[in-house]
């Protein structure tokens, strides 16, 4: 198999990360880098720094010059950084040296590559947004269609109570609002320009290099950290703990969908589902268990980045080219995980008749926890939860329905207790909530 599965022929549809896959190659690093270049010049033109006309001829080559990434291998591999090479192939493509001599005025390599990285990173997370709004939606009108619909719920894999089909679509979809609803903030917090010189003084940019920094940032929509962050990560952590938070609500829908479609449980079909070499009955759920590797995938890479993020001094060759390996991946991680996630939410079908099996399979011990409150209106709630433990035993013993042994002992229960319509307690207000702050997105 290819090196990784984000850029492998053979695996493109089951790890496909779509639009989000374009950000992280080598074309488009280059010209997230040249962007900066162009932006960064314009903006000390205008300030008087380096002359304008040269500002204005850079700007416009960064815009119209084309650099081959292969181009700059060689060097990569001797400087540790792609921005030596990029500089010198940018200058001789520029065929300009009275102006060329201004490109990267006081800047540093970091400067450029962190920069351009946020570039990508902003685009990243406006793919991810418009995944998880189409994502959200779908899971809200499924979940408004079924608030009602009962089935088991389940805790440790075995039945607890009654709970909606609704209800655990808004399970799956709250913490999906609630990163959503965390993007400004993230943005603002993470989505910094770098400006800070070899050393992070800004010594060579002269005495206005915050005002240079502010400025190249309103220039490239970015924000300005008001300081050197050369050596501090904590941007990129944050970025990486909201993918993270991301990640692993998906994964508890995927890992969901592997009990719920399974074949002794049967409650939900999924419209795609996978076949075996041998097996011809096999519809396997294969979306699903892509979201959970991907999940194991970005806790092992979130543990490299957290160890990356410790940098030495003020800048880290070690730190810095490890998180290069790791971020990639995670963001790739989650568009793909995305991507299954938009099919999977918009085709998800319920079973309902075999959701109605399955409560009444039991011998009705899911209504167990319901019995004993009843009881406990008629006796101190310590005794009520054991005479329910005792018929619960008696029910499992005797093969006997739990209401039929709770009837005989107690005629007057409510009529209802046993039904599970009659014990979804806030399931259905917890779908219908879902959906409405779904809408107001």
């Amino acid at each position: 198999m290819a090196a990784s599965v984000f850029d492998s022929a053979l695996y493109a549809r089951l790890f496909d990360c779509g639009e989000a896959g374009r950000l992280f190659t080598d074309s488009a690093a280059v010209r997230a880098m040249l962007l900066i270049e162009g932006a960064l010049a314009k903006v000390q033109g205008a300030q008087g720094v380096i002359p304008e006309l040269s500002a204005a001829a850079i700007h416009r080559a960064s815009l119209e010059i084309r650099v081959d990434p292969g181009a700059l291998a060689e060097a990569t591999g001797q400087n540790g950084v792609s921005v030596p090479a990029l500089l010198d192939q940018f200058r001789a493509e520029m065929q300009a040296p009275e102006h060329a001599q201004y490109v990267h005025w006081g800047a540093t390599s970091q400067d450029i590559l962190d920069s351009a990285l946020m570039l990508r990173l902003r685009q990243a997370l406006l793919l991810a947004e418009a995944d998880l709004r189409e994502i959200i939606k779908a899971l809200a009108k499924a979940a408004k269609d079924h608030a009602h619909l009962p089935m088991p719920a389940r805790t440790y894999g075995q039945h607890a109570t009654p709970t909606s089909f609704g209800a655990v679509l808004a399970e799956w979809g709250m913490p999906l609002i609630d990163a959503l609803d965390a993007l400004p903030a993230l943005r603002k917090e993470t989505l910094y320009v770098s400006l800070s010189g070899a050393a992070g003084t800004a010594s060579a940019l002269g005495p206005g290099a915050a005002q240079t920094r502010a400025d190249l940032a309103r220039a490239l929509g970015l924000h300005d950290p008001g300081r050197n962050w050369h050596a501090d990560r904590g941007p990129i952590l944050r970025i990486a703990d909201w993918q993270g938070r991301v990640m692993a609500a998906l994964a508890h829908m995927g890992q969901s969908l592997l009990g719920l479609t399974g074949s002794e449980t049967q409650e939900l079909a999924l419209s795609q589902a996978g076949g075996s070499s041998t097996m011809p009955q096999k519809q396997n759920p294969v979306s699903p268990s892509v979201l959970v590797a991907l999940n194991h995938q970005q806790g092992g890479l979130r543990a490299s980045l957290q160890a990356a993020a410790v940098h030495q001094h003020q800048r880290d060759g070690g730190a810095w080219f490890a998180e290069w390996l790791a971020l990639p991946q995670m963001c790739l991680g989650l568009a793909t995980a995305l991507n299954h996630a938009k099919t999977l939410s918009a085709e998800v079908t319920p079973h309902p008749m075999q959701m109605r099996h399955n409560l009444d399979a039991g011998l009705g011990l899911i209504h167990a926890e319901a019995l004993s409150f009843a009881l406990a209106e008629r006796m101190p709630r310590p005794e009520a939860q054991r005479v329910t433990k005792a018929l619960a035993h008696d029910a499992l013993d005797k093969r006997v329905p739990l209401a039929d042994l709770a009837r005989a002992d107690y005629p007057d229960l409510p009529a209802d207790l046993f039904h599970p319509e009659a014990q979804l307690g806030q399931a259905p207000a917890a779908a219908k909530a879902f959906a409405a702050r779904a809408e107001k997105l």
